[in-house]
């Protein structure tokens, strides 16, 4: 009789629409929190360590479900497909958000910069206008679908790569 082998797809849909569902919520509490559009460092950082949990844990799971094996490949299709999956309900997220829950948030984001950068740096005014023009280039929603997109992406390839080093176990 013939062993089913659990499917690499699977994982990733499951465990990247959970990590697309922590993301939403913690998108909500940044927006009832009135700290949506400010980002920083806590923010990235809480976020690549729910990326991180999301990916490990998806592999965790996949390697259980195969008696305990994983090869490196498996290890990446997981890891990469959960990003990807997460990465799409976050994109859709951010758009929704952005033009509909809070379409001023690109305005607030940009104000925000803008007095981030007259308080912390020494550039003059005519800098930080120059400067906030080439960034109003680069939060159209094409852009920014791309960069999410391409961002999660990465960060998800960079996590499933160290991830699945360790914990790939081949079958002898």
């Amino acid at each position: 009789m013939e062993e089913n082998k659990p499917k690499t797809g699977q994982f990733a849909l499951t465990y990247g629409a959970i990590l697309g569902g922590i993301s939403i919520i913690f998108g909500i509490m940044l927006y009832s929190a009135d700290m949506h559009y400010q980002g920083g460092i806590a923010v990235m950082l809480i976020s690549l360590a729910l990326s991180i949990a999301g990916i490990v844990l998806a592999m965790i799971q996949f390697k259980k479900a195969n008696g305990g094996f994983m090869s490196f490949a498996q290890a990446l299709k997981v890891g990469v497909g959960v990003s990807l999956i997460a990465g799409i309900i976050g994109i859709i997220f951010n758009q929704l958000m952005a033009n509909v829950i809070d379409p001023d948030m690109m305005n607030k984001a940009m104000e925000f910069q803008r007095n981030q950068l007259t308080e912390t740096t020494s550039m003059t005014p005519e800098q930080i206008d120059a400067q906030m023009e080439m960034g109003k280039k680069f939060s159209t929603p094409t852009m920014q679908i791309v960069f999410g997109l391409v961002f999660s992406l990465f960060f998800g390839f960079i996590i499933s790569l160290i991830s699945g080093l360790i914990l790939k176990k081949q079958e002898e």
